[in-house]
């Protein structure tokens, strides 16, 4: 397929689906809302990485028996219960420890009441409210309409929104770049992956656009109006370091190999996905973000020598207990044979959802209240989660 006649096809849509907001948002506000009367609440919507599978795992262990050498959060006494961190959220896989509840908002003397309706695989469809054309997610219907019932039932006073990474098909190009790496004869994906990376892109960017217009949709249907709230579009962390800051050699015995270590992909690879795929996705989420007057969080450096597998960490183990400080913020890729599942795979872990938390605690203190708009950019400023540093992006 020809990238012109995606572009031009993206065009079509984007008119078409900006007409629909436009019309949508000329109608009157549900007279029911009643904005600045309920809870002061905090609602984070989109996909796995604001949901947020991994928050099982303190870093990562290769012991495949009992807590994991201290890294895994749904042991006790003897048996492992994923609902201690999951919840009852099933494949939706919310965790308890996810962005939301670890930026530990205050608000007039108490603490913002957070709401997370983000569910593990979600597309920009499942943001849309039905009536916009949305859809259902794991038998939950569209986040549009759950937070339609979210903003008339409490005071909603920030709205965080991680999507768009599977409408590219991020998920996608790292399976085939493993799989690349794992096959015999196989060789470095990055030049295949980036040949239709242009269409994918504009197109993933259109249904951005339109779910973050649905959400300013779903809020004033609701009675409120830009000002009662902030909205924050971000982007997302990388998953993996580059090729010379990967601590297992490309080439290695098995207890060595990235195979077995879970980060299983060639220096080329982690080199573009790093410097090239990551960057590119968070700029042009900026973009999306700016052209609907949204603040902008940059996130796509906030791991920064915490990726799975960096040469700055390591593998909890008997004399290495798990710490911030030491350990990856991503989890491993695992098939879910010896330890949790494969959903949780290249998603930040406790450690890392606590690490972005703070990123958002800063966010908040940066900015509010403001107009909305702003860009900003956060990432490690020493070796523990809570050490993080906001910077506004000029």
């Amino acid at each position: 397929m020809k990238t012109t006649g995606v572009r031009s096809a993206a065009k079509r849509i984007a008119a078409t689906l900006s007409v629909a907001a436009i019309a949508a948002l000329s109608l009157p506000a549900n007279s029911s809302a009643a904005p600045n009367s309920g809870q002061p609440t905090i609602v984070s919507l989109g996909d796995s990485y604001i949901a947020a599978p991994g928050g099982r795992w303190f870093g990562n262990s290769n012991d495949p028996f009992g807590n994991r050498n201290g890294t895994d959060r749904a042991y006790a006494a003897g048996t492992y219960d994923t609902t201690r961190v999951y919840g009852s959220s099933g494949d939706c896989y919310r965790s308890d420890t996810t962005e939301i509840n670890s930026a530990a908002i205050p608000y007039e003397g108490g603490m913002l009441k957070t709401v997370n309706l983000a569910c593990s695989g979600s597309k920009a469809e499942n943001i849309w409210p039905t009536e916009a054309g949305g859809q259902p997610q794991k038998g939950e219907p569209p986040q549009g309409d759950q937070l339609k019932e979210v903003a008339q039932r409490d005071d909603v006073k920030a709205i965080v929104l991680s999507v768009g990474g599977n409408d590219l098909g991020f998920g996608d190009i790292i399976t085939n770049c493993v799989l690349a790496y794992n096959n015999p004869f196989g060789k470095p994906c990055n030049t295949s992956e980036q040949a239709d990376l242009g269409w994918k892109m504009d197109r993933a960017m259109v249904l951005l656009d339109k779910a973050v217009k649905d959400v300013r949709f779903v809020m004033a249907k609701s009675g409120y109006q830009e000002s009662d709230y902030r909205l924050v579009v971000q982007s997302y962390p990388s998953p993996l370091p580059r090729g010379n800051e990967m601590r297992y050699p490309q080439s290695g015995i098995l207890g060595n190999s990235r195979t077995y270590q879970g980060c299983p992909m060639f220096d080329a690879d982690l080199n573009w996905a790093r410097d090239s795929l990551v960057p590119t996705l968070s700029s042009r989420i900026g973009e999306v973000a700016k052209g609907n007057r949204a603040d902008f969080l940059d996130l796509s450096d906030a791991f920064q020598g915490h990726e799975a597998c960096s040469k700055s960490t390591r593998v909890a183990d008997a004399q290495n207990r798990p710490t911030s400080a030491t350990m990856d913020w991503t989890r491993i890729f695992n098939t879910g044979v010896f330890q949790g599942s494969l959903e949780e795979s290249f998603h930040p872990n406790a450690y890392g959802q606590r690490a972005l938390g703070h990123c958002l605690n800063q966010w908040w203190y940066r900015t509010w209240p403001r107009n909305m708009g702003g860009a900003y950019k956060c990432v490690p400023e020493g070796r523990r989660d809570d050490q993080m540093a906001l910077s506004v992006i000029s």
